[in-house]
């Protein structure tokens, strides 16, 4: 028996507006639930989820359930931000993955030596980017448990 799927806030990390529509797109059309979190850059990622200003106010931004974070981002870039949430006691536990457009062996191996959870490469097609972000959030929010 399969259940519904549990609302998850997500976190993007994302620089690039046309794929933040496209993941947009992509969640809206894999009919997951929750809140998209959108952060440009790794500085603003690490602000949000330090509670720095102006995110200082925990009821208006919540922690995120998944942090699907880029690495080619600017001010810090997507393997420091993972670095940071990872050596932090209060976030630690939050799942992130990396969700780009990079194939390079250096990168994978980078994320997974500092705790990501995964290494998605974009898929171009956009049909096949919504079965990807489909499946995350089905086993995100179906059969993974995170902390609250």
């Amino acid at each position: 028996m399969t259940s519904a799927p549990q609302p998850i806030d997500l976190m993007l990390v994302e620089d690039d507006e046309n794929d933040v529509r496209i993941t947009r797109r992509a969640l809206k059309k894999s009919g997951l639930e929750g809140e998209l979190i959108v952060t440009r850059d790794g500085q603003e990622a690490l602000d949000y989820l330090f509670g720095r200003p102006p995110f200082d106010d925990p009821a208006r931004h919540r922690r995120p359930g998944l942090v699907l974070l880029d690495i080619n981002i600017p001010k810090v870039n997507g393997i420091e931000v993972l670095r940071a949430i990872k050596e932090d006691p209060a976030l630690r536990s939050i799942p992130i993955l990396m969700l780009t457009t990079s194939t390079r062996q250096e990168d994978v191996a980078a994320a997974y030596a500092h705790g990501a959870n995964g290494f998605i490469c974009k898929p171009i097609q956009f049909s096949r980017f919504v079965e990807v972000i489909r499946a995350l959030g089905e086993y995100w929010s179906l059969v993974a448990r995170v902390p609250t």
